[in-house]
């Protein structure tokens, strides 16, 4: 057990994974009970009565020493006589047998020790590590007489350049079917999201709850600004199309620039009447009593005393004057042939 094939030793390995298997197994249920016993020494015998304080069991592992040589059949009985005596009488024991040295029974003794627990339904799981080469066969032999509907399990890890807890973590052990409520270490299992045990790493369980808490706030930072970042681009379009000048169809534009020439039109139309208006004269009352058919009819080259019949009405209306006098009609017959004869005017 001293070996350092498994780091940093066999024993210090084995003391690791008993506290992952402790921790998983009463944190799987209140009812759950967890005992440690030793394999060597003069005799094997029980540290930790199945309990569910973690803490005993974990002070209990920094008080075994290494001595003497393994006697893996005295410690299987040991350890099904103390579960006989487990509170919860209706919880199915469980034997956690971790094996790192040479095992120096026969495979015949091992057989029938694995048919007696069969028959007391007492499933016990090995973790093999550390003598693989001569213990695999026996313990496979072994397995195989206590097996009842695969309640018992091997699990064979070989040396390296690996932690053995975290090999185990994922083995049968753990993550397949557990057993009952007590046992010389318990199976069984219940880890977070993370895969690991909060009783057994706290820390490393806070450690990774404030990783995620971390990982989660940024996705969430990095949504918001994703969204900022597409309302400001579309709001530009947004005032583009409310501006009908700036996205207009040929047929729209034509009648746009239509309507401005129109409008400027009616403002240069109106500006200079606007002008006249104020400078009006008593004289230009007359002008403007012309009669509108004929201002129409002319054009922009009406003279209104070019026009006889203009002139006839403004003599008519001034007083002291006689339209029969003969200077008066020589005028009007003057007017007359002027208007029949353009050429004369002049």
């Amino acid at each position: 057990m001293r070996n350092g094939d498994f780091a940093p030793n066999r024993v210090e390995a084995q003391h690791d994974a008993v506290s992952l298997l402790a921790g998983a197994k009463t944190n799987q249920s209140a009812e759950s009970a967890v005992g440690i016993m030793t394999s060597s020494g003069k005799a094997p015998r029980v540290l930790v009565t199945p309990t569910n304080d973690v803490g005993k069991l974990l002070a209990c592992l920094h008080s075994i020493k290494i001595e003497g040589d393994a006697n893996v059949l005295s410690s299987l009985r040991i350890a099904q006589l103390a579960l006989k005596h487990r509170v919860h009488k209706n919880h199915k024991p469980r034997i956690v047998l971790f094996v790192g040295s040479p095992i120096e029974h026969t495979e015949a003794e091992l057989v029938k020790l694995g048919g007696m627990l069969q028959k007391n339904e007492c499933a016990v799981d090995i973790v093999n590590f550390g003598q693989i080469e001569e213990n695999t066969a026996k313990l496979e032999a072994f397995v195989a007489a206590v097996n009842n509907n695969d309640n018992s399990h091997l699990v064979t890890i070989p040396p390296g350049n690996h932690v053995l807890s975290d090999l185990l973590l994922s083995s049968p052990i753990v993550s397949g079917s557990g057993g009952g409520g007590g046992g010389a270490a318990g199976g069984g299992g219940n880890l977070d999201e993370f895969g690991v045990d909060p009783n057994f790493d706290p820390e490393l369980h806070m450690a990774m709850q404030l990783s995620m808490e971390e990982a989660r706030r940024s996705e969430e930072e990095a949504a918001k600004q994703s969204a900022a970042a597409a309302t400001t681009e579309t709001e530009p379009a947004a005032a583009v199309a409310a501006n009908p000048a700036m996205d207009l169809e040929p047929e729209d534009a034509e009648l746009q620039a239509a309507l401005e020439f129109s409008m400027g039109m009616m403002a240069q139309d109106t500006a200079p009447a606007a002008e006249p208006a104020a400078n009006t004269t008593a004289s230009d009352d007359v002008e403007m009593e012309a009669p509108a058919a004929a201002v129409e009819s002319a054009g922009a080259d009406y003279d209104p005393y070019s026009d006889p019949s203009f002139v006839s009405d403004v003599l008519g209306e001034l007083e002291g004057i006689d339209p029969n006098d003969p200077a008066i009609k020589a005028m009007m017959e003057g007017l007359s042939q002027n208007k029949d004869d353009p050429d004369k005017k002049e």
